[in-house]
């Protein structure tokens, strides 16, 4: 399918390309500055890049907190889903987070994003409730989905 797939720390400089994934996956994406005050000020915040042959297809962040941890974002570009990316990047974020001790693994969702929900189930996370009006573009609601991890 593929060349080589690497999963690495993200880094200040990696940012822009961050940015191209960002802008073609989400209505409201977040700006330079937030990744910028996440991957500078936020001492919970850990983000990881995917590479395909040095080029950046997709990134995930989790904030850890102790012993729970909260996904902020995951996304793969568009050319590149489909193949089992995002599959093994939440993969590698979740064996991430059992190493640094957490416990439990929460995140938001939307209620319509269906493949999204399809691969967290893959890993454990099941639905606990819902967040009206989330979703500031169009005030869809969010599914909150969980999972215990030890």
């Amino acid at each position: 399918m593929m060349a080589k797939v690497t999963i690495r720390k993200m880094l200040v400089f990696d940012v822009n390309q961050v940015l191209d994934v960002e802008r073609v996956s989400f209505r409201t994406p977040w700006t330079t500055d937030i990744f910028y005050q996440e991957l500078i000020d936020n001492k919970h915040a850990h983000y990881f890049v995917m590479e395909l042959d040095d080029k950046i297809v997709g990134y995930i962040g989790i904030w850890i907190v102790i012993d729970d941890a909260q996904i902020t974002n995951v996304a793969i570009l568009p050319d590149y889903r489909g193949n089992k990316l995002g599959e093994k990047l939440f993969g590698y974020t979740v064996q991430y987070a059992v190493k640094m001790g957490v416990k439990r693994l929460s995140l938001e969702v939307r209620e319509s994003n269906s493949p999204a929900q399809g691969l967290y189930k893959k890993f454990g996370l099941v639905a606990g409730g819902i967040r009206k009006n989330y979703y500031t573009d169009n005030g869809e609601d969010a599914i909150v989905m969980w999972v215990n991890l030890i």
